[in-house]
């Protein structure tokens, strides 16, 4: 006999202890069949998913990687926001170009021997573009920098207001008004005349200090308000415009900066005067003060701005506009080679061609600085 026979042993009990015996020997096989079963569910699952998601887009993320976002098993697309040369997210643009982009739709076909390097010609009210060459194209803008340095001045500063000049705006090279007072204080309105009329650096300087506490914080100022005007191809790297690193835009953008300037009730009788005599806090106690633009010099019909500029890099632009009989236009010429000529055909065939305002006789305005 067996060792684990004994003659003690009951029917009774030795089936229930085989029972229990044997529903233990069960139970891991039970258990590993219910994990399996879990398992193959959750792979088969997965492999469901995984098809679903296949046949929708992906999200891309900044950096170019995909990226599912969403919740629910959701996915959206996203497209990164149109950032400035500054890398500031863009704004909305206060005159929105009809039409730009798109030369073969111009209502007016012009073309110059010797053509600038990029240009637009525009509504200034409803925004039309009525000629355009490469007017996205980014060029150095040289002493135009100075129309964004005039709208931060006048939406920054009171009217009455009294700016000190330092010895690093008395100092600056280039363009100037010349006479201001070192330590001491003059009227800002003289100074948005000086940076204007003769496209004064050292009043970009002064105003630039006035505003931004220093030059430098100045242009990062500058640089958010153009990505607030939605200005996509515009960089400033200084208030003035005469050193070219860093410092460009395009005729489309100009054109924006332009509409902004002439809508600033500061701005606007600046631009137009062709001249100025303003009190000043120099021997005679006034300032005498004159404009280059061409337009103005040689009395071209309507014109009621704008700005002119030159360096070696930018070579001669300008920006410029006029009204006649209720038709506003203006244009943007960078590295022309005659912009007041050039300024004068396109606005008379814009004013003649399109809206059927003749011309009068007048002599062919020279081109300018």
């Amino acid at each position: 006999m067996g060792a684990d026979f004994s003659p003690l042993l009951t029917p009774t009990r030795g089936p229930r202890r085989t029972y229990r015996r044997r529903r233990r020997a069960r139970r891991p096989t039970v258990l590993s069949a219910v994990l399996l079963t879990i398992l193959a569910l959750a792979v088969a699952v997965g492999i469901m998913m995984s098809g679903s998601l296949a046949k929708r887009p992906f999200a891309k993320s900044a950096g170019g990687g995909g990226a599912l976002r969403g919740v629910a098993g959701s996915v959206a697309s996203e497209k990164p926001l149109p950032r400035s040369p500054a890398g500031l997210p863009l704004g909305t643009v206060p005159l929105k170009l009809q039409g730009l982009a798109d030369p073969a739709a111009d209502r007016l076909q012009q073309y110059f021997a010797i053509p600038p390097r990029a240009a637009i010609l525009f509504n200034l009210r409803t925004g039309q573009v009525l000629w355009q060459l490469h007017p996205l194209r980014r060029l150095p803008i040289a002493s135009l920098t100075k129309m964004m340095t005039a709208l931060l001045a006048a939406r920054r500063t009171r009217p009455n207001a009294q700016v000190p000049i330092t010895r690093e705006a008395v100092n600056m090279p280039g363009s100037k008004v010349g006479v201001l007072p070192l330590h001491h204080r003059v009227p800002v309105k003289a100074l948005l005349y000086g940076l204007l009329l003769p496209s004064g650096n050292d009043a970009a300087v002064a105003l630039a200090q006035y505003v931004g506490g220093s030059v430098r914080h100045f242009v990062t100022l500058m640089n958010q308000e153009a990505a607030h005007l939605g200005l996509g191809c515009t960089h400033y790297s200084s208030p003035s415009g005469y050193y070219d690193k860093d410092n460009f835009s395009c005729p489309a953008d100009l054109a924006e900066v332009a509409y902004e300037d002439l809508a600033e009730r500061r701005i606007a009788p600046v631009v137009r005067s062709s001249s100025a005599v303003l009190r000043f806090p120099i021997k005679g106690g006034k300032l005498y003060l004159y404009n280059n633009n061409p337009m103005l010099l040689y009395g071209y019909r309507g014109t009621d701005g704008i700005k002119t500029g030159y360096t070696e890099a930018a070579g001669t632009c300008l920006v410029a506009s006029a009204e006649r009989h209720g038709v506003r236009l203006g244009v943007v010429l960078l590295h022309s080679p005659a912009p007041g000529t050039q300024a004068q055909q396109l606005l008379n065939d814009g004013f003649e061609q399109i809206y059927g305002i003749p011309a009068r006789a007048e002599a062919t305005i020279p081109g300018g600085a």
